[in-house]
């Protein structure tokens, strides 16, 4: 093409997403009373800006041909700031590297537009191959804390073993999401790819949420969500770990579970999101659940909803990774309203909105896993013997 059909064609790649970045999004109606679920998803590959994936300089692409590829943009730390809505957004690339990019809404639900820069991490450990999945944290110390996977190459594997990989859980600090002061790895016996702040000391310490593995894929005798109270943050050294929401047999979580996003505080107790897996013929599933812990005490389970809160549904069981829903960033707004950014299949972000209250409702009513067919039906009997009760006046 010649530079006149050259300048009209990226005017109308411009035009064309400035177009796709504005368009609206709108509940769908409610399927169950405790969520509401947006119809499109919020964040795609396609939001990835148009100066990212081309180069617009006649002289050096002519064919005006997309020179570095955006795969999907998904699991999203999140954090109101200053009256502003921010998604910390890992974008993976052709190359399957991923790295953090800030996205900013005006609303928290639509319009949202990647920064002109993606983040650029301090490179202090040279190992480090990949890093993805940021959780947000906002902690009484003044500091805005990320905690995120940091991958390399397992040193030890065979020779010819290209995929064997260590996880590490790497640690990044700010005040404004734009200058990050990368603090030392987080010191551990086991691998970590699933690392939580919670936003308060506790007895003085930091407090984490933690998933002990014996390898980068395999739990092994990982018995779910730990707890672990350490001195700094500068030197993260964790001693003890403690199973606060155990794996269970022939659950939503018997593979895995790992904490979401940073727990909300609440009057009646701390309200937790996170993920769990199980093994099905197709493979891995996982879907989101809830638990709530004791206000003073939050390593203490007081309420433990069975089953999913969330699962795959329709497209979004489609994807890179499918049937797959995960969690790493959800906002309380002033009003009490809840904005849970989820991503489905490894591919793609999307919201769901609550309230403090109905989900406190949810975690605290919701009758318990049984855990045996018996103990399901006598719960389902139980609420169907009091509802035909009230039919029938």
């Amino acid at each position: 093409m010649n530079k006149q059909e050259f300048d009209k064609r990226v005017e109308y790649l411009l035009s064309r997403h400035d177009d796709f970045i504005n368009k609206p999004n709108f509940k769908e109606e409610s399927k169950n009373g405790i969520y509401d679920r947006y119809v499109n998803p919020i964040l795609t590959h396609e939001h990835i800006p148009v100066y990212w994936r081309y180069d617009l300089n006649y002289d050096t692409n002519p064919n005006l041909m997309q020179r570095i590829g955006a795969n999907a943009a998904f699991n999203s730390g999140a954090i109101l700031l200053d009256g502003k809505y921010y998604l910390v957004v890992r974008v993976e690339g052709w190359d399957r590297k991923s790295f953090f990019a800030i996205a900013e809404s005006p609303n928290g639900i639509d319009r949202w537009r990647f920064w002109d820069y993606p983040i650029t991490l301090p490179d202090t450990e040279p190992t480090e191959t990949n890093v993805y999945d940021m959780r947000l944290t906002k902690h009484e110390d003044g500091w805005i804390y990320g905690v995120f996977c940091s991958e390399r190459k397992d040193t030890a594997a065979a020779a010819g073993d290209l995929s064997s990989a260590v996880a590490k859980a790497g640690i990044v600090r700010t005040k404004d999401l734009k200058t990050w002061q990368r603090l030392p790895d987080l010191k551990t016996k086991s691998q970590q790819r699933n690392v939580v702040l919670h936003p308060e000391f506790v007895n003085g310490k930091y407090a984490l949420y933690t998933r002990p593995q014996d390898g980068f894929i395999d739990t092994g005798s990982g018995g779910g969500i730990g707890w672990a109270l350490i001195d700094s943050m500068e030197n993260a050294d964790v001693k003890e770990e403690t199973i606060i929401d155990h794996r269970l047999y022939h659950t939503i979580k018997e593979v895995k579970n790992g904490q979401g996003p940073a727990p909300i505080k609440t009057p009646k107790g701390w309200l937790n999101l996170a993920h769990g897996v199980r093994g099905c013929a197709a493979g891995l599933r996982y879907v989101l659940y809830m638990f709530m812990t004791d206000l003073k005490e939050p390593w203490k389970v007081i309420a433990s909803p069975g089953g999913f809160f969330m699962a795959p549904e329709g497209e979004e069981r489609i994807g890179d990774v499918s049937n797959v829903l995960f969690t790493n960033g959800w906002i309380e707004k002033p009003n009490g309203e809840v904005l849970i950014y989820f991503a489905s299949s490894d591919t793609r972000m999307h919201l769901a909105v609550s309230t403090v209250e109905k989900l406190t409702d949810y975690c605290l009513n919701t009758p318990q896993d049984g855990l045996r067919t018996h103990t399901s039906v006598a719960t389902l009997n139980k609420l169907i013997e009091s509802n035909l009760k009230i039919m029938k006046r």
